[in-house]
């Protein structure tokens, strides 16, 4: 096979091909046979070290964050207790309506839940898991391509460990791989289809291409259209570099999009089938649809800001669109670390390669994870709608597959003066970059910066004159020094991330003093006029929002509440008489409610509180069927349109029947 790099001649390299020892060597002594065959086994001992210091990290410590993101952690509590809720996703275990996303994250934890209880443990050790092996699927993916080009196991292990390293310390991931949103599962998705593309072009199968759109399909049914961001660059490279002739090449592809269809079709032609009065409704949707709430609140909504029902877009506090947006003081320390060092490898590896054959591997790989990158990179850096800074966990693979593999191609031809200095360059702009990020946190390690940024510069002379020296031992520590001085800062980044508790639906990486959303807000901090009150604060029964209702505050939007002993058990009384404990506007409010008590509570208006979900109508006549026991007060800013069918409820409740306090919370009792 012709390959991007020639193997370097100049050294002896191990045949990576070989499964065992030719006949010829059969009667080799002890003593060398003993090298080579502990190759493999230090392999896997120093692969294992880096895995099982990623499964430290993602769990060490993760009670401490309660339910995390409740919304989320009531879902998988309903999903435990009721099969329906459970293939739906819904909110409550009642089924009143769903969350606003495709149910694939919810089952795995739903199923973890209803297999060990419900805990902290058992909702998010899930999520650090997919961590752990989105790590190695990366390292799988980078080794996978970098063996026929260096010609070297060794060489090619090492490429790999640095992509898994690189993935693993990335400040967002180790976040969201601690945390129970959707983006775990899809970020872990999309790699293994990574991986599975660039395997069906090296090995020359069409199975793998169908897997690769099989993961993208599940991927879709975890965070809706976000997946098909990496689909046109997979593509690209198939088309570019496959071995079949172009018709076959298109063929193929065919295959791939009609896997990824049905592995996510199904469940959406499940959802519009089934009559609404046998399902819960679709939250985030305004008219009770899986198609609206894709291609609207979940699609080209978070694109042009046009989210109805939303509490608004990029101008409320998720930092300015533009071509920085990722190194700006929202995403910056989240995920700009190696991003710039990430560039000039994947550049330079194009540019070493540019007259290789089309079918070669590297530049294929280089093509899925730069694509990757570039693609979501730009798109979520000019959107309109919401996006939150956690999102940018799905550029951490495309960074890392980039670093890792043109770090270890790069370094092995370091002896040409031009890639000595590319290589100098990246070490040089990822030390640069963490002297800048690590300065938004004055008071975080305030030495550390300056380590950095001394040890880049002195680093980056060193990897350009290294191709000129002859000591190994010097070149090896040379690298090793280059690699930690490049991690510092995502390290130290990701160690503070894993040291505190992260609640709520908004959070970010990094240390406290972190401004997570633009200057003078915390690291989990929420916007101004954002935020969330306390049972008490909540209580007063009057400016509900709605759609287009006045609200005083977030209630409970971005974070649950926690109700009082004496309102949990006022909850309890008689709960088996009743389909719903109680109601409340917003899921965030109703999950505080329905976790502590373990009983459905209704989300009236979904999320945000502007779905027409259930509409006025509908609830006055649950109430004459004697189906709700409680409502609670409490309230909502204003949303961006959408249904005022929460703020009309709210109304007709005060109206009519007897505000009553327990436990320092308004609630009303609603007898049939």
């Amino acid at each position: 096979m012709t390959t991007f790099f020639k193997p370097r001649t100049d050294v002896a390299q191990p045949d990576p091909s070989a499964s065992a020892v030719p006949t010829h060597r059969a009667k080799a002594s002890r003593r060398t046979r003993g090298p080579r065959s502990r190759g493999p086994v230090r392999h896997h001992l120093e692969l294992g070290a880096v895995l099982l210091g990623t499964a430290v990290l993602y769990i060490w410590g993760l009670g401490a964050s309660g339910w995390a993101n409740a919304f989320y952690s009531a879902a998988a509590q309903a999903g435990s207790q009721d099969w329906t809720a459970w293939f739906f996703g819904s909110s409550d275990a009642a089924n009143s309506i769903t969350v606003d996303k495709p149910p694939a994250a919810l089952w795995i934890t739903g199923l973890s839940v209803r297999l060990f209880g419900l805990s902290s443990w058992s909702i998010l050790v899930p999520q650090a898991l997919m961590g752990v092996a989105t790590a190695w699927i990366l390292y799988l993916a980078i080794r996978r391509a970098a063996l026929p080009a260096t010609g070297s196991a060794r060489l090619a292990h090492r490429a790999g460990l640095l992509a898994a390293a690189v993935m693993a310390l990335t400040p967002v991931a180790t976040l969201m791989f601690r945390f129970n949103n959707p983006d775990a599962l899809l970020v872990l998705l999309m790699t293994a289809a990574g991986y599975a593309v660039v395997r069906s072009i090296q090995e020359q199968k069409l199975r793998w291409l169908v897997f690769a759109g099989v993961f993208l399909g599940f991927g879709f049914l975890a965070k809706q259209l976000q997946v098909l961001l990496v689909v046109p660059g997979f593509a690209l490279a198939y088309l570019v570099s496959a071995h079949p002739k172009p018709g076959r090449r298109v063929l193929h592809l065919l295959a791939a999009g009609g896997a990824m269809v049905a592995s996510a079709g199904w469940w959406i032609a499940a959802v519009e089938l089934v009559p609404a009065n046998l399902r819960p409704y679709i939250g985030g949707s305004q008219n009770n649809s899986i198609l609206e709430l894709t291609f609207g609140y979940n699609g080209l909504g978070r694109l042009n800001g046009d989210e109805t029902g939303s509490v608004g877009g990029g101008g409320n506090g998720w930092g300015t669109p533009g071509l920085l947006r990722m190194f700006g003081t929202e995403f910056g320390s989240q995920i700009a670390w190696l991003i710039p060092s990430a560039l000039i490898l994947g550049g330079a590896l194009l540019w070493l390669g540019r007259r290789a054959p089309r079918t070669d591997s590297v530049r294929a790989s280089v093509m899925v994870w730069g694509s990757w990158l570039l693609v979501t990179g730009l798109v979520f850096s000019y959107m309109q709608g919401i996006i939150h800074p956690y999102y940018s966990v799905a550029l951490a693979p495309g960074i890392a597959g980039l670093v890792g593999l043109g770090g270890v191609l790069l370094w092995q031809r370091r002896a040409q003066m031009p890639v000595a200095l590319l290589l100098g360059a990246a070490v040089f702009v990822a030390g640069a970059t963490a002297f800048s990020l690590l300065g938004r946190t004055p008071t975080f390690l305030p030495w550390l910066r300056w380590v950095v940024l001394v040890g880049a510069v002195l680093l980056a002379a060193a990897v350009a004159l290294s191709g000129r020296w002859t000591p190994a031992w010097l070149t090896r520590t040379t690298a090793g020094l280059a690699v930690a001085v490049s991690l510092a800062g995502p390290l130290a980044y990701s160690v503070a991330t894993a040291a505190q508790p992260h609640t709520g639906a908004i959070v970010s990486a990094g240390p406290a003093a972190t401004a997570g959303f633009g200057p003078g807000f915390g690291r989990n901090a929420v916007p101004q006029g954002l935020r969330r009150p306390t049972a008490q604060q909540g209580a007063g029964g009057q400016g509900f929002a709605g759609g287009g209702a006045q609200g005083g505050g977030m209630g409970g939007l971005l974070g649950a509440t926690t109700p009082s002993s004496e309102l949990v058990s006022a909850l309890r009384a008689d709960a088996s008489d009743y389909t719903w404990a109680a109601a409340v506007v917003g899921s965030n409010n109703a999950a505080g409610y329905q976790l502590a008590t373990g009983l459905p509570v209704m989300p009236v208006g979904g999320f945000n509180g502007t779905d027409p979900s259930p509409t006025l109508a509908q609830f006055q006549q649950l109430v004459a069927d004697g189906k709700i026991h409680y409502f609670i007060g409490g309230r909502l800013m204003q949303g961006n349109g959408g249904s005022d069918a929460s703020s009309e409820i709210a109304a007709w409740v005060a109206a009519n029947y007897q505000a009553q306090t327990i436990g320092g919370t308004t609630v009303y009792e609603l007898p049939g």
